[in-house]
């Protein structure tokens, strides 16, 4: 059973993994590998937050996700 695609479940599910990236723990590793891990983090979180709080419209089958990346005093 399939159900329909709802954009703004996919919007929270995001700000989900977002939230997920900044609780996760470091595992125990050192040197290079740790900031690669550290860096790897970091990015994902700018990902999965930018996708967290970019608006979600579908229309005639085109998902479209608008993301305002301008600073704040000028929107």
């Amino acid at each position: 059973m399939t159900s329909a695609f709802d954009p703004q479940e996919m919007i929270l599910r995001f700000r989900e993994r977002a939230e997920a990236v900044k609780r996760r723990g470091l595992p125990p590793v050192e040197g290079p590998e740790r900031l690669r891990f550290l860096e790897a983090a970091r990015t994902d979180f700018q990902d999965y937050a930018m996708l967290g709080d970019a608006t979600a419209t579908l229309e005639g089958g085109i998902l479209r996700l608008e993301i305002d990346l301008r600073p704040p005093e000028s929107n």
